[in-house]
C-alpha cells in the first residue's frame, strides 16, 4: 500500500469513527431525555392514581439520568482518544447514582409496608400499562444501538451501558406485569408486589453503581452477570 492509499484509509477509518461516536452522543442523549420525560409522567399518574409501583418506577426513571449523563460525558472524551478509565465526573456521578437507588430502595420498602398496613390499593393502573409498554420497545431498541456502536467501536464502556440498560428494561416488564394484574384482578398486593420488585433491583444497581466508581475497569457487574 502506497502512501496516498494509506492516508485514504486512515481518514476513511477517523470519518467513520466520528461518525459512530456522534451516534453514541445521540443515543446518550435520548437516553437522558427519554427518563427525564418518563420520569415526570410516571411520578405524575403513579401519585393521582395512587400506584406505588409507577411512582417508583418514575423515581428510578430520574435516577438513570444522573447515570446517562455519566455516560454522555464519557462519550465526549472518547472524541479525543480512547477512554481507558473513568474520571473524577463519572465516579462522582455514579456514587450520586448508586446513594440515590439505596434512598429509592428503603422508600419503596417502608411504601409497601405501608400500604400493606393501611389496605390502600391504587384507583387504576391504566397509565402504568401504557408506560411500560413504551419503555419496553424504547429500552430493547437502545440497547440494540448500543451494543451496535459499543461493538464497532470496540467500546467496553458503551457495550457495558447497553448491558446495564437492560435492567431498565426488567423494571419496565416489572411494572408492566403487576399493573396488568392489578387491572385485571383488582388486588392491591400486585401493586405492592411490583413496587418490591422495583426495590430489589434499585438496590442492586446502587450496589453496582458504588462497585463501577471504585473500580478501574469500564465494565460492570451486570455485563458480567449475563455471560
Amino acid at each position: 500500500m502506497n502512501l496516498e492509499n494509506h492516508n485514504t484509509v486512515s481518514a476513511a477509518s477517523k470519518s467513520e469513527y466520528e461518525k459512530l461516536i456522534k451516534v453514541a452522543f445521540i443515543l446518550s442523549l435520548i437516553t437522558v431525555f427519554y427518563n427525564l420525560i418518563e420520569g415526570v409522567v410516571s411520578i405524575y399518574f403513579g401519585l393521582s392514581d395512587d400506584t406505588l409501583a409507577l411512582a417508583g418506577f418514575g423515581i428510578d426513571s430520574f435516577v438513570e439520568v444522573l447515570s446517562g449523563l455519566g455516560i454522555m460525558h464519557m462519550v465526549i472524551r472518547m472524541k479525543n482518544g480512547t477512554v481507558e478509565q473513568r474520571d473524577g465526573f463519572e465516579r462522582t456521578a455514579l456514587k450520586i447514582t448508586g446513594f440515590s437507588f439505596y434512598i429509592l430502595t428503603a422508600g419503596l420498602i417502608v411504601g409497601s409496608i405501608l400500604n400493606i398496613y393501611y389496605g390502600n390499593k391504587p384507583e387504576t393502573t391504566l397509565a402504568g400499562i401504557i408506560i411500560a409498554g413504551i419503555s419496553i420497545l424504547t429500552m430493547y431498541l437502545l440497547i440494540r444501538f448500543k451494543m451496535d456502536i459499543g461493538n464497532k467501536l470496540k467500546s467496553d464502556a458503551i457495550i457495558a451501558d447497553a448491558n446495564c440498560t437492560k435492567t431498565c428494561f426488567i423494571l419496565s416488564i416489572i411494572l408492566l406485569v403487576s399493573s396488568l394484574g392489578f387491572e385485571i384482578f383488582k388486588i392491591g398486593f400486585l401493586d405492592i408486589a411490583g413496587s418490591l420488585g422495583i426495590a430489589y433491583y434499585a438496590f442492586k444497581e446502587g450496589k453496582e453503581s458504588f462497585e463501577k466508581a471504585h473500580s478501574n475497569k469500564l465494565s460492570c457487574s451486570c455485563e458480567e452477570n449475563d455471560h
